[in-house]
């Protein structure tokens, strides 16, 4: 591709971002300019983004839930372990509901084993109470062989009473795949699929080939939800759960029928909203200080490098915006460890563009011209650009596995930041060196 169509790219992808970037509302000489909303449809779901930053516990608050586990029923050695196990089954439930960052602790006072839970964002505790704490066992049962076909009154029996369903089968959550929220073809009506293991498809084809003309019910956390009518044996490895769902709580109990079970009962004995702990004035000083470091940089740059430091401090601008363009899209949850990850990641940027330029006087004090110096450059100081963000990388991806909450934060904007400045050395400076100094 020619330097003018790259320089039209560069440029494209720069308004965009900016676009992203943009406030959703911002108020400029007194008048107020909004940015559009990003609305899409797909099929009867609609997909709404408002692109705005999503931040931190510490940055604009949340939800603090303390759960007590109840380990009555097990073995000192074996206590520990199973709360732990709960600990994990509710993190994975937070982060399919789409909260990221959450803050997520045990702790055991005298015999009494707890989970404290800090979740950013979350405005109604009930709904994330609901989300957590919920069991979510699934569990399929049939008639015995001389009972009579159920009637629809079954499906508002009490919660421990399932009527003539007095056969449990073996077939329960434990062989499920994989839940995901569907839609009727002809009512609309969201419902939940899931698809069973090999072993799970088997034992239900069985389960729907010896009750065909009778009901099977589908009993989650000891109540019916639903209790369809077999017509023929379903070999296909899948089941619908219907019952009335709204498109929020099918998406909820995909959630924790993929999420997994409580290995054992939780109970809430504390809950309130909490503040941020940091707040706008931490957002406040951590963009001064994101704004006098690129100003510095940008001020070196352009006296020791004269136009290619323009050039580089121009790309290092669009690398800002195609940065938190990408935080918002993902979206990545800001709190401060992560905008000082994001800070660090603008300084490193740079790096590549002083390695390509020093380069490029090298080769123009071998009398290369400076179009070819420009190219010379880059294919030497390629190899070392590319270690030392392989290392960088490296390091940001055993902070993210290992490490929790504010860690993560920080490692992934780090390692965000490092990918785009790769993409804004190698890519844009270069095209826009290759314009200025085409032949």
């Amino acid at each position: 591709m020619s330097p003018r169509k790259l320089v039209f790219v560069v440029i494209l992808l720069t308004l965009v971002a900016a676009f992203i970037d943009f406030p959703k509302s911002v108020t400029i000489l007194g008048r107020e300019l909004r940015r559009p909303d990003f609305d899409l449809r797909v099929g009867p779901m609609r997909i709404f983004r408002d692109f705005e930053p999503r931040l931190g516990l510490d940055l604009q608050g949340g939800a603090h839930i303390v759960f007590e586990a109840d380990t009555s029923s097990l073995t000192t050695e074996d206590k520990d372990s199973a709360v732990e196990s709960a600990k994990a089954v509710i993190e994975r439930r937070i982060n399919l509901f789409g909260a990221t960052e959450p803050v997520i602790q045990t702790a055991q006072v005298g015999e009494s084993r707890r989970i404290i839970v800090e979740i950013p964002g979350v405005t109604d505790i009930n709904d994330a109470i609901n989300l957590i704490g919920q069991t979510a066992q699934l569990t399929f049962w049939e008639t015995t062989p001389d009972a009579a076909s159920p009637s629809a009154q079954l499906i508002e029996a009490s919660p421990s009473a399932f009527g003539p369903f007095t056969k449990k089968t073996e077939l329960t959550g434990k062989d499920l795949r994989r839940a995901q929220v569907t839609f009727d073809p002809n009512t609309g009506e969201p419902a939940v699929t899931i698809d069973f293991t090999s072993d799970g498809g088997s034992k239900f084809a069985a389960i729907t080939g010896r009750n065909i003309n009778k009901n099977v019910a589908i009993i989650l956390d000891e109540e019916i939800v639903s209790a369809p009518v077999v017509r023929e044996a379903i070999t296909g490895g899948s089941a619908v759960i219907s019952g009335g769902f709204t498109v929020e709580e099918a998406k909820n109990l995909s959630i924790q029928l993929n999420a997994g079970a409580l290995p054992l009962p939780i109970k809430v004995i504390e809950q309130r909203s909490v503040g941020a702990t940091l707040g706008a004035e931490s957002i406040e000083k951590s963009l001064i200080a994101g704004a006098i470091g690129i100003s510095i940089v940008i001020i070196f740059m352009i006296a020791y490098y004269g136009i290619p430091g323009v050039l580089a401090s121009v790309a290092l601008v669009i690398y800002t915006l195609l940065t938190f363009a990408i935080f918002k899209l993902i979206p990545v949850t800001l709190t401060l460890a992560g905008i000082a990850g994001f800070i660090l990641s603008i300084g490193m940027a740079v790096d590549a563009n002083i390695l390509i330029f020093e380069r490029m006087k090298e080769e123009m004090r071998w009398g290369k011209k400076r179009v070819f110096a420009i190219e010379a450059g880059f294919a030497r100081a390629w190899t070392s650009i590319r270690d030392s963000n392989i290392s960088s990388l490296i390091t940001s991806g055993i902070l993210y596995y290992f490490g929790t909450g504010l860690v993560r934060g920080f490692a992934l904007a780090l390692a965000i930041g490092i990918l785009v400045s790769m993409f804004s050395a190698i890519v844009i400076t270069r095209t826009f060196l290759r314009f200025l100094y085409r032949d």
